[in-house]
């Protein structure tokens, strides 16, 4: 765990591709943004008790998107927290498990790491325990102190979250810094032009720390990182 910026901690580990989860705290209360890959929730979990929290101090959980490496601890976490589950319309049906994730490309077209987590995807293996949403989410709805941005090309009612007052931004899977740098996985992004005006709209926050899915956060020089990446992305 990582503090990010004043009431903004970033959760990650090696599995789910350096996936990562965000804790927002806010007027004493928790917001969750993802849940990590493992079905326990415990790495969650970890970071509620070192910052000398209890599950139940989390109020609402938000899904950037359908994928195993962001679904993996929802189930667990809603149980023990009794958080309402907020995610896309787009994306609902697939985290309660009524309809899978839309297969990619098993080609490499990026880095050879990413093979394993394509083939994941293209076999629907290891799938996420099914979690019912309770609320949906909409661009422009708040969430806890974070406004809401619908950001479609990674998949259709893929999410971003923006804390204006910090000029901290989750991403989501719109930009990656694992395997290295760059707008998103490739082969994972299912639409090209939403894509490309996604991540313009990204850029046009010029936010100071960026949260992404996958790797590290972008803490300096964010604002013209997130720009180059837009501008190059064709």
């Amino acid at each position: 765990m990582i503090e990010l910026a004043d009431g903004v901690y970033g959760l990650g580990h090696g599995k789910g591709g350096h996936v990562h989860a965000f804790l927002i705290e806010t007027a004493g209360e928790l917001s969750l943004v993802d849940t990590l890959f493992e079905d326990d929730g415990r790495l969650v979990l970890d970071a509620l008790r070192r910052l000398g929290r209890q599950p139940g101090d989390v109020k609402r959980i938000a899904i950037t998107h359908g994928h195993r490496s962001h679904l993996g601890g929802l189930a667990a976490l809603k149980r023990l927290t009794g958080a309402p589950v907020h995610a896309h319309a787009w994306e609902a049906d697939i985290v309660a498990g009524d309809r899978r994730a839309q297969a990619v490309s098993i080609l490499p077209q990026q880095s050879l790491r990413l093979i394993p987590f394509q083939l994941g995807l293209w076999l629907d293996r290891p799938r996420h325990a099914a979690c019912a949403v309770d609320e949906l989410l909409r661009d422009g709805d708040a969430f806890g102190p974070l406004q809401v941005l619908h950001v479609p090309g990674h998949s259709p009612g893929h999410l971003a979250f923006w804390w204006p007052e910090r000029r901290f931004l989750i991403a989501g899977d719109g930009i990656a810094t694992w395997p290295k740098l760059c707008a998103g996985w490739k082969a994972f992004n299912l639409n090209h032009l939403q894509h490309k005006t996604s991540l313009a709209r990204l850029a046009s926050l010029d936010a100071a720390i960026v949260g992404v899915g996958h790797g590290d956060a972008v803490t300096s020089g964010a604002a013209d990182v997130v720009h180059a990446l837009a501008e190059e992305f064709h």
